[in-house]
């Protein structure tokens, strides 16, 4: 088996339908399986999963396991040397898993590959971020990430200079569409599943390239995303969990190498800046969704 796509849902039916038959109609030129994980999907996408795509390996989970929880199941069951994390809220276009899998076949050392997201209406999302290092968290919270849109400097964590028109390694493409290594997966592990929704991807990216591996985005693979279906349903929450996920990766990477003033100064404005996103005073989270 040469590619494994796993897609864990949470009530996207109709989005998650599109998703499927996108596969369908723009498959890889060789063996590939689909999975389904639904995650307590109250709406029928189980059902219709079953119903009208009997070609789709399906988990019915009774419960919400989260999204890294889910994805670690479906990778523990999946049989391809690739593995593609893809959210029910896309698309593929044609030709992006053959292109994905070749790049990636010719370059071993590749560990994760992320594609270039675009709108319906064809607009390019910004989908490439930098880690959240202390100095990136530093320029976004005094502003000058936002006075400087253009400083590779201050706009370390956004990228929001980034063209999004040639290969390039990166350290985290969102994980909307991410493409790893079976051999990569062995080497870093799975999902850390103490960050259910938001930062899993980015903490796997972490740990691949502190082993040294590569992770890269591709504008020649090219997928249609709508964009959080699942995470607008319960969006103040989202705005929670995605601060409480940064805070988790500073004191699961950062606690003991940073000095002590600095590591609560940085958490500390995490919870703030939460409270202001809820109070609607703030602008954009952690975590694209």
């Amino acid at each position: 088996m040469t590619l494994s796509v796993l897609i864990v849902n949470w009530n996207t039916r109709e989005l998650l339908r599109a998703c499927l038959q996108s596969l369908q109609r723009y498959p890889l030129s060789e063996p590939m399986e689909v999975w389904v994980l639904d995650n307590a999907s109250q709406d029928g996408s189980a059902e219709m999963v079953h119903s009208e795509f009997p070609e789709v390996q399906l988990m019915a989970s009774e419960r919400n396991l989260g999204y890294a929880a889910g994805n670690n199941l479906l990778l523990q069951k999946a049989q391809g040397d690739y593995l593609l994390l893809l959210n029910p809220d896309t698309e593929v276009t044609e030709g992006a898993l053959d292109t994905a899998v070749q790049y990636m076949r010719e370059n071993p050392d590749v560990a994760a590959l992320g594609a270039k997201l675009i709108y319906p209406d064809g607009r390019v999302q910004m989908s490439v971020r930098g880690f959240p290092e202390p100095e990136a968290v530093m320029w976004e919270y005094l502003g000058l990430a936002r006075l400087f849109p253009r400083s590779r400097r201050f706009g370390a964590y956004r990228m929001t200079w980034f063209t999004y028109d040639q290969i390039a390694e990166v350290d985290q493409p969102m994980g909307t569409f991410l493409m790893l290594s079976r051999r990569a997966v062995r080497a870093v592990g799975l999902m850390d599943e103490r960050f259910p929704i938001f930062f899993n991807e980015v903490d796997w990216c972490y740990r691949a390239k502190r082993q040294g591996l590569k992770i890269v985005f591709h504008p020649g693979v090219v997928i249609i995303h709508h964009g959080g279906a699942s995470t607008r349903q319960v969006r103040p929450q989202m705005i929670w969990e995605s601060h409480r996920s940064l805070q988790k990766f500073y004191q699961k990477h950062y606690r003991r190498r940073l000095p002590k003033p600095i590591y609560w100064l940085i958490t500390g404005s995490i919870i703030l800046n939460a409270w202001l996103r809820t109070l609607g005073k703030g602008r954009e989270g952690w975590q694209s969704e």
